[in-house]
Order: structure tokens, then sequence, then C-alpha cells
């Protein structure tokens, strides 16, 4: 009997997978392994947020895996180990796993093959099962990537896609395999209470619903934060419950110049994670040094505590922070503004934001994440390191009513029109009637103080 170990991570899916695929296209019979790697324990990132959606993204997979006559087998510790181990009890001959461009998981996949090979196991490592296009698929003569967001999308866009796979009919387990418990968000400590729920049912389903009646409008929206007009699919992407390959196929057959900015943000997707394989260290140093004297964490904690609890005085700034922490999940726009305002204006090491970031985001992204965030700071890919975004003007062009603003901030919901933007100007008994701070810092005075520091004045 042939049998085959399809490891799952980042691919917690039925729907469009290569790896199981290829197992049963070979009728084998199949162990679907899930490892929850303690060595992501021990680095921190198995955050609350995170861990709820994997929860349910495990149950979802396990769920749809019994109705086709399988089920999914759950192991902690050393992802290595581990595997080792499943393989030897079932005496499987190959490893099937989907592909990750990350310094962690390069390296994990290399122990993994090692150890596999000495009992005489075959490891097969799938592209294209966590992104449209692979690393390395596209690059300029010159170099191993693209470190200009446009030429890379010329490239991206005429680089042939497989076609999406449908899912197994029949998925058959070896009998006597042992499995963990699935876990599960119950009693969770620390999540955010609007936090979304997970699995690929919840995804599919947000999906279609997505293009039957989101996308058409989406280049026009998509920048606007009261009407929440993005997608909301990124967690599902970052714990692979959708196909990037699939979303860029369906949304192309949609058409459409919404249809056209979405692909090109699956495109903004690829890109970031092809810089990170090329540069794995850019997930914690500068891509681009601007030899920044940051201010640390402990040399601007009271800063740094009143952008993290959404009160510095900036009310599109703190409506941004409360939406992070309430549902673990930011509207884009408010991502790019909040982490210029951090990086830019109080002039605090972009890893701090990143960090906090990371800590809350159930779609926390290593590739997407860091590279966003120095992006925002100027030490990455783009092209005008020097750009602020300024949170008045932000908040005027993005949120023009307050919506937002009075969504997130309920000490200003009794504020009519502008004065929402800038609570500050209210003459003075107006002021005072307002229980919500004053800015933390003159913008104009963060302007002078990051100009110095980059060397512009």
């Amino acid at each position: 009997m042939n049998v085959s170990v399809v490891l799952f991570t980042a691919d917690l899916r039925l729907h469009d997978h290569p790896p199981l695929r290829a197992a049963l296209d070979d009728s084998r019979t199949v162990v679907p392994l899930f490892v929850r790697d303690s060595a992501v324990d021990g680095a921190g990132f198995a955050v609350p947020n995170r861990l709820a959606f994997l929860a349910d993204c495990l149950h979802d997979l396990d769920t749809g895996l019994r109705e086709r006559g399988g089920r999914l087998v759950l192991r902690h510790g050393d992802l290595v180990r581990e595997v080792c181990r499943v393989a030897a009890e079932v005496d499987a001959d190959e490893v099937r796993m989907a592909a990750d461009g990350s310094g962690h998981a390069r390296r994990r996949e290399d122990r993994l093959r090692r150890a596999l090979e000495a009992d005489g196991v075959r490891l097969h490592v799938h592209d294209t099962v966590t992104v449209a296009v692979a690393p390395g698929a596209v690059a300029p003569a010159a170099s191993d990537h693209f470190t200009v967001f446009t030429p890379y999308f010329r490239h991206w866009s005429q680089h042939p896609l497989r076609e999406p796979l449908g899912p197994p009919r029949t998925v058959r387990v070896p009998e006597g395999v042992a499995s963990e418990s699935l876990p599960s968000r119950s009693g969770l400590p620390g999540l955010s209470e609007g936090l979304a729920a997970g699995g690929e049912t919840e995804g599919r389903a947000r999906l279609t619903a997505w293009l039957r009646a989101g996308v058409a409008s989406y280049e026009d929206r998509h920048d606007d934060l009261a009407g929440d007009a993005t997608s909301r699919l990124s967690p599902h992407l970052h714990f692979g419950t959708l196909s990037a390959v699939e979303l860029v196929h369906r949304a192309r057959r949609t058409g459409g110049p919404g249809a056209d900015a979405f692909v090109r943000q699956l495109a903004w997707r690829d890109f970031h994670r092809q810089v990170l394989a090329a540069r794995p260290d850019s997930a914690t140093a500068d891509y681009r040094t601007r030899h920044d004297r940051w201010r640390s964490e402990r040399q601007a904690r009271d800063d740094v505590e009143a952008w993290k609890e959404g009160r510095t005085g900036y009310p599109i700034v703190d409506a941004a922070m409360r939406q992070l922490r309430y549902e673990g999940w930011m509207h884009n726009r408010g991502r790019l503004l909040t982490a210029s305002f951090l990086t830019k204006t109080l002039y605090v090491d972009w890893r701090v934001g990143a960090r906090h970031f990371l800590d809350l985001l159930v779609d926390g992204d290593i590739a997407n994440n860091q590279l966003n965030w120095q992006w925002m700071a100027g030490t990455g890919t783009d092209s005008r390191p020097n750009r602020v975004l300024n949170p008045v003007t932000q908040s005027k062009r993005y949120d023009p009513d307050g919506a937002y603003v009075r969504r997130w901030v309920p000490e200003l919901r009794s504020l009519a029109g502008p004065a929402v933007h800038e609570p500050w100007k209210l003459p003075g008994l107006d002021r005072a009637a307002v229980d919500y701070p004053d800015p933390i810092v003159g913008l104009s005075d963060g302007l002078d103080r990051f100009k110095r520091a980059r060397g512009l004045d």
C-alpha cells in the first residue's frame, strides 16, 4: 500500500490543494497532517486571535475530510520530528507540502528533507499553493527579485497561472494513526471581541458574496474607511482557506475595473513574498537603511502606549487602532496612516509597530506586515521613502463625513460636521465638554523632528 503524508501548513483547505490532489491522483492512501509547530509558539507568533481563527480552520478542514471518508491528524511539537514520526508510523514513502518563502520555513523545509531522506522518504514541495506566482518565477535580468512593484506587476500579469483544482471526492486514511484533539477558540484569553470566524466554508462564502456584490465598486471605494468596502479575505489568504490562484482566476472572470484593482492587490501580496524570499533578513532588518536613529519603545514609552491604546488625540489614528484591538483586523488605509504616524510623526522604530500588529492581526503575515511597515517607514521598497501621511488630511479625504471616526471613537459622536477631524480646535466650553485627549505631538513638530533625523532640513 502506497501512503503519502500531506502536511498542511498555511493551506487549510480542500479546494485547489495541489499536494493533496497529487497524492490522491496517484491512488494513494493519505494522512492529512497538521503539526502545531513549537518553534512558532516559541517565537511568539502563536497569539490569541490567530490561534482562535486557526482552531476554526482546523475544525472546518477536519469536517470536510470526514465528509469524504477521511480525517485530520493533529500533532504538536517540533515539526520535523512529528512529521518523521507519523511517516514512520504509517510506513509512508513520501511527504507532500506547500512551499513557503520565509527564512524560518525554508530552514525548516531543509531540515525536514534531510531527516526524511535519512529514513528513505521523499519530500515533494509544491509551488503556487499559497501564492498565485511563486517567488522567483518572474525576475529582472540582473537580479533574483523585483524591487519595484510596477515592473513586477507587468511581468506577474503576463505569467501563466495553473488552473485551480477541484476538491477531492474521497480521502482514504490509514487505520490507527493517532491524533491529538482539535483545538477550540473557546476559553482562549485575550481574543478581540469582534474577531471573524475562520475556516474554508466561511472563506468561500465570503468570496462568493464579494464577487457578487462587492468587487464591482472596489476600485472606487477601497479607501473608503467608513464604507468598509474591501473584501476582508486577508485572514483566509493568510491561513490558506482560500487559494490565491483561484481568487485571481475568479476575479478575472468577473472582470471590470473593480476586479482588476482587486487582482492588483493580490499581486502586491506576491510581490512582498518574492522580496522576503530573496531577502529573508528583511523580516527584522531594514531592506534599505536610511541610517535612522529611531526612538525605541522604551524611549518613547508614553507615545507608544497612546498609539497602541488609540488615544493619540488624532481621531483617525485612534479609530483605526481601536478597530484593530476590537476586530483583530484593520482597514488597509488605516494600516498605512497609523504606520506613518508611528514611524514618521512619532519617529518610533517600525519594528515596534510591526510587532504590535502581529500581536493582534488575525491576518498577521510576516511578508505583508513587515514589508508594508518598512514601506511606510521609508526603509523598504517605496521609491518615496520620505513621504509622510498627514492624519488630518487623510481623515478628511477618506472619512469625509466622520462616520468611521464616530464608529470607533464614541467620545466624538456628539460632534457634528468637520469638527470630528480636529476636536482640539473646538472653542473653550465645547472643547471642555469632550472627554478626548489633545494631540500628543503637533504635526509640524513631528515633521521637523523627522526631517532633522533624515537630514532633510
